[in-house]
């Protein structure tokens, strides 16, 4: 079992190496979070909910004011708003669908779920010269819908959609990942086993709601790059990427068409280029690095691993549902022409032996990762609640644990975190940046427990030595 008293707030901060900001995250079930690089709390948002939340410039944030009753539906935020920095909405949508549920309040519902974009920026966070709007400009939501598809299923499918909302609120372009089930490149054994449980969600107290089918989880704009500079439709500015983490699909949307352009997955042994890549199983936030960061161009990608996919039933999965295994995360970037790995945060980068203590670095679900200007990446690891900046060498030079709980969820998840410029939050001075060494955790003692040292040893001269190695039951990866 893991550690069960372990350090919160930041436990590691070497200003030099940092790219140093604000971070936002969302404190599990008290609101929006602000941060500083020391872990000081400078501004809570209370209530305001986030899937995710993302600032603006102006000390601006975006979130929801609620959710709906997960008994008639899963994930559903009400609205998206955008909040000023002592709380007031300046804008506002919920117009997608009005919602009727048994015993609830009718209301107008957004149902957006894991990602939203505002015009000016393509990925939500901080990219040189492109600052996103804050009063005017249109927003791309990802949202749920209830649909009818018999060709999937007969069963009512939780679908993803995409709107296009302008600043007064009007769908102004809309796309459904059901409408382009044969793009998708699904075999006989993954429609037979979607047709007869399209990933149907029970929790809270639901009786079967919809198939949450491909469970879409990132959502975000190409923006100008180096691929369609030279030539490669595919990879217009316009276009959006996407990831279905149910699927193990990551896809581009050509914005003008509707059409899928690029896809991987959900099969990774069908080429020399996908097999050396590796299955990718429950990702999440697979978008493109932004012109402007370092490794502009490619695809960031937080390969989960846990369980996702329709595939044969094997021993881990009898049914073939969630049929893709794997008890560690990884974060790859990954050139979209070749699929050749630029560059990656696994376990063995971590320093943990793979595979006995790869899952020391494990999310099965959330997570995400963000490129900073300096060519630092900032991971979030969300099942843990933990974010960690590293160098492109893997150094780590930052890291925070979410101190939050939930109460309905037992969990100090962060879903998804954002690093943003100290300029972004004109309301408050700069703050000192005091550096924190790391830990000997090997030496660190909680008050009471004994120092640590040997009082008494006796040496045993027929001893032999320890090879160390042959403690281990199955092969390690270890460079000789």
């Amino acid at each position: 079992m893991s550690a069960t008293i372990f350090p919160t707030g930041v436990t590691i901060y070497n200003p030099e190496k940092c790219w140093s900001g604000y971070t936002i995250l969302q404190a599990a079930e008290r609101g929006a979070l602000l941060i500083d690089m020391n872990g000081n709390e400078v501004r809570m948002w209370e209530g305001l909910q986030g899937f995710p939340n993302k600032m603006l410039p102006g000390g601006y944030v975006m979130g929801s004011l609620g959710e709906r009753n997960p008994k008639y539906g899963l994930q559903d935020q009400t609205d998206l708003v955008q909040v000023d920095w002592d709380g007031n909405i300046v804008w506002k949508f919920d117009k997608a669908e009005y919602v009727e549920d048994p015993g609830e309040e009718p209301q107008w519902m957004a149902r957006q779920h894991h990602d939203y974009q505002r015009e000016g920026n393509t990925v939500g966070y901080y990219v040189p010269g492109s600052d996103p709007k804050t009063n005017s400009g249109n927003t791309l939501i990802l949202a749920h819908k209830n649909v009818h598809v018999p060709a999937i299923s007969d069963k009512m499918l939780l679908d993803d959609v995409i709107y296009e909302v302008d600043w007064d609120g009007d769908i102004v372009w809309e796309w459904k990942v059901s409408d382009h089930f044969e793009e998708l490149g699904f075999d006989a054994i993954a429609r037979n086993l979607m047709y007869r449980d399209p990933n149907y969600y029970t929790g809270f107290g639901n009786s079967h709601i919809a198939g949450d089918w491909v469970h879409t989880n990132s959502m975000s704009v190409l923006g100008p790059n180096k691929w369609y500079d030279a030539g490669d439709k595919r990879f217009h500015p316009d276009n959006i990427i996407i990831d279905c983490r149910d699927a193990n699909i990551i896809l581009i949307i050509e914005k003008a068409t509707g059409d899928i352009v690029w896809k991987i997955g959900p099969y990774f042994d069908q080429t020399p280029e996908l097999r050396k890549l590796g299955w990718i199983i429950g990702q999440h936030h697979a978008h493109m690095i932004p012109r402007g960061l370092p490794g502009e161009g490619n695809i960031l990608i937080y390969d989960n691993g846990g369980w996702a996919g329709y595939y044969a039933p094997n021993p881990g999965s009898p049914t073939g549902i969630r049929g893709a295994l794997r008890d560690y995360s990884r974060v790859l970037e990954i050139d979209p022409v070749t699929l050749e790995i630029v560059w990656q945060m696994t376990p063995k980068e971590a320093g943990y032996l793979m595979p006995l203590d790869a899952n020391r670095f494990y999310s099965p679900f959330i997570s995400g990762m963000q490129r900073l200007p300096n060519g630092n990446t900032m991971i979030t690891e969300g099942s843990h609640g933990r974010i960690f900046e590293v160098t492109p060498e893997h150094e780590l030079v930052w890291e925070y644990v979410c101190p939050y709980w939930g109460k309905a969820l037992p969990m100090n998840m962060v879903y998804r975190s954002y690093r943003l410029p100290y300029e972004w939050v004109p309301q408050l001075e700069k703050p000192a940046e005091s550096p924190i060494e790391r830990l000997d955790v090997s030496t660190f003692r909680v008050p009471g427990a004994a120092a640590p040292g040997v009082k008494s040893a006796v040496k045993i001269k027929e001893a032999k030595g320890y090879f160390g190695l042959s403690a281990m039951c199955v092969a390690a990866d270890i460079e000789e």
